[in-house]
């Protein structure tokens, strides 16, 4: 996927720039407003990530004039204003989702993937089937099995196995599982994640030998074969 990072802070730049590109991201960068026009009509991108404060065209303009030249990518616009009348004048100026300095780059991607669903994009390609070894998860009929057992689990342990199912051996913060799984709104104090994940490893792990469900202390969860 592509994304168009607009922001003329270095440090921001290679930053955001690192993580996108890790994560399997596309990234193109634009340090000026004009540039960021000039880019951002082009159509290529998915999703534009636009910083306010620009030494040309501040973001607001910029987002003005993308969407009046018929421009729909989804736009993220950062800022290190944080007043509700920064973000109500950000959100009317065409962009979808408003982000405030610092910021934490797992929320970064968490609403990038949010921003790709509600436009019926798609962050990573969609499987109906997904497999770790001898777990497999159906997306269609909703069943999860480990060899020929199947296992029974609540909507919430589907929706948490299908998230670490979809990037295996990749460890996913508690912040990021909170923000896929249940959403924004979730304290991110609360251990509703440890509890599901010592739930779901009692389901796929506790009767085999060989362990899928990794905790990697520090950092949050995985799940691979190895």
């Amino acid at each position: 996927m592509r994304v168009l990072l607009v922001e003329d802070d270095e440090r921001i730049v290679n930053f955001v720039q690192r993580g996108l590109k890790a994560d399997g991201y596309i990234v193109e960068v634009a340090r000026n407003g004009l540039e960021a026009i000039a880019l951002g009509t082009e159509g290529k991108f998915q999703v534009i990530i636009l910083d306010l404060g620009l030494p040309d065209l501040n973001g607001q303009q910029v987002c003005e004039h993308l969407r009046s030249n018929g421009v729909h990518t989804p736009i993220l616009m950062l800022t290190a204003r944080d007043t509700v009348q920064d973000k109500v004048t950000g959100l009317r100026s065409g962009a979808d989702d408003y982000m405030t300095k610092p910021f934490a780059f797992e929320e970064l991607l968490a609403r990038i993937e949010v921003l790709m669903r509600r436009r019926g994009g798609e962050t990573k390609p969609e499987t109906k089937e997904l497999q770790i070894a001898d777990l497999i998860l159906n997306g269609e009929t909703h069943e999860v099995r480990r060899g020929e057992t199947l296992i029974d689990l609540t909507p919430k342990e589907f929706a948490l196995l299908e998230c670490l199912m979809r990037m295996p051996g990749k460890v996913l913060s508690r912040t990021r599982i909170l923000e896929q799984v249940w959403g924004y709104s979730t304290d991110p104090l609360t251990n509703v994640v440890d509890v599901y994940i010592r739930q779901l490893r009692k389901k796929i792990d506790d009767n085999y030998d060989l362990k899928l469900l990794k905790t990697v202390r520090g950092y949050g969860y995985k799940l691979d074969a190895s």
